[in-house]
């Protein structure tokens, strides 16, 4: 994460705050813990599994390691779009297991209060919400944080394993 800027602490220093890696995925900002973050990579070669979800864009090698990556834009049932030179494979630990996560861009590693952090608003029962921790507000800009635990299902992670075993 050398190539992040870090965003220091507004106001109260004693308040109980968190590392959150932030990115884009359209007009939209995201936000995991980064202590869920291994690495953050550029795009790289990325091998099909065939018969695997639509989100499920293939396996990479990290380091002679066999890593599942997901496009968030299909797995937020978003418009499917080009890479480009900023289109970021973040790399994270889900249950255990390291996958990567296809975004947009990646933005900055900021500190986020407690405080700053909003449960999660209840939309509808049609949209799932289970996999987002909170609404972050950092200087005026709305924030989605994650779960990343919760991104993927048991399910998800177990057909994932299988496919790229």
């Amino acid at each position: 994460m050398d190539n992040l800027l870090y965003k220091g602490i507004d106001g109260d220093k004693s308040a109980n705050t968190s590392q959150y890696v932030t990115f884009s995925i359209g007009d939209e900002f995201y936000g995991v813990n980064a202590t869920k973050v291994h690495e953050i990579i550029g795009m790289t070669k990325i091998t099909h599994v065939p018969n695997s979800m639509n989100y499920m864009k293939g396996i990479i090698n990290l380091r002679g390691s066999v890593v599942p990556v997901v496009d968030m834009r299909l797995k937020f049932v978003m418009e499917e779009i080009a890479y480009s030179e900023q289109t970021i494979i973040i790399i994270v630990e889900i249950k255990g297991r390291l996958f990567g996560m296809i975004v947009d861009s990646v933005s900055d590693v900021i500190a986020i209060s407690e405080n700053s952090i909003q449960d999660t608003p209840h939309f509808s029962t049609k949209i799932e919400t289970d996999f987002i921790s909170g609404i972050g507000n950092k200087n005026d800009q709305l924030i989605i944080m994650l779960d990343v635990d919760r991104i993927l299902t048991n399910e998800e992670i177990l057909e994932t394993a299988a496919k790229s075993a």
